[in-house]
């Protein structure tokens, strides 16, 4: 009983991926007469053509978002573990101070003003490639998720390991990672998510430069220039409304953006099932 359950839900959790895609390769004629089909009554593959109009630009959004996610995901786990690690830790005075100020700004933040005055005007990063990065490289509730993990790790062995001699970096790199790893690839994929959803950072800080803007953002114009084309604002001796794909092409910008996941989720998944158990224990 327990497999056929398991059965049902995994054919509940594949079957909207399927019928995605089925969706994008299907003509909007047949979407509209017929409505959605797991199976495509005529294969048609004009929404990936008229996103591929331009594959230049998709390559290299392609290419600026990958290198945001893992660069971004990276540093982010690393000062994210080290100042979980750091609040985690007993024998730190300002343990508590410390988690309160983090836990406070997941109530109360600057603003979206503010926030902005310091990305643009104080730390210069108008129109870079860090502005796609430092903005989420720290995030408080990844802090006090992977402050759950270490927790867990007891402190005989930081003890025994300081007898020893090693240093507090020694004891961080070579000791509380190996043994955290569980935490790190959960919240690792969270920020890998993050990074690779976001298209909020294009929208707010890259205005000239747009050969970095993220590959979400990209799409999302694809998106809104095909709605404006179809709108009642464009004459329509202007261009053909009707060769221009809209229900398709909404699908499969869903496929190019969501399927990298799809493969990458898989290498996490041993450690995200038992990361989120002990998190949700020990957090």
């Amino acid at each position: 009983m327990i497999h056929i359950v398991m059965a049902v839900v995994s054919i509940v959790c594949i079957a909207p991926i399927i019928l995605v895609f089925s969706i994008s390769i299907s003509s909007d004629v047949d979407i509209l007469k017929n409505g959605y089909s797991f199976i495509p009554k005529h294969i048609d593959l004009a929404a990936y053509r008229f996103i591929f109009q331009n594959p230049g630009q998709l390559f290299t959004s392609y290419i600026v978002t990958i290198f945001v996610s893992i660069v971004g995901t990276v540093i982010g786990l690393l000062f994210t573990s080290m100042l979980a690690f750091a609040i985690s830790r007993k024998d730190y005075a300002y343990a508590n101070k410390t988690s309160f100020y983090v836990f406070f700004t997941m109530l109360i933040n600057g603003g979206l003003i503010p926030w902005y005055i310091l990305v643009v005007n104080q730390l210069h990063m108008k129109d870079s490639i860090f502005a796609l990065i430092l903005p989420y490289l720290v995030s408080a509730w990844f802090v006090m998720l992977m402050k759950g993990f270490f927790t867990n790790i007891s402190s005989a062995i930081i003890e025994s390991a300081k007898i020893d001699g090693a240093s507090e970096l020694g004891i961080f790199f070579k000791i509380v990672l190996p043994i955290a790893k569980p935490g790190l690839a959960t919240v690792g994929l969270f920020y890998l998510l993050t990074y690779w959803n976001d298209y909020y950072l294009s929208l707010m800080f890259i205005q000239n430069n747009t050969e970095i803007i993220s590959l979400q953002y990209m799409l999302f114009k694809i998106q809104s220039n095909m709605d404006f084309l179809k709108s009642a604002f464009v004459p329509p001796w202007m261009i053909n409304k009707v060769s221009l794909p809209d229900l398709s092409a909404r699908m499969a910008m869903a496929v190019l953006a969501a399927g990298p996941m799809l493969f990458v989720f898989p290498f996490f998944q041993k450690y995200f099932e038992k990361g989120i158990t002990i998190g949700s224990i020990k957090g």
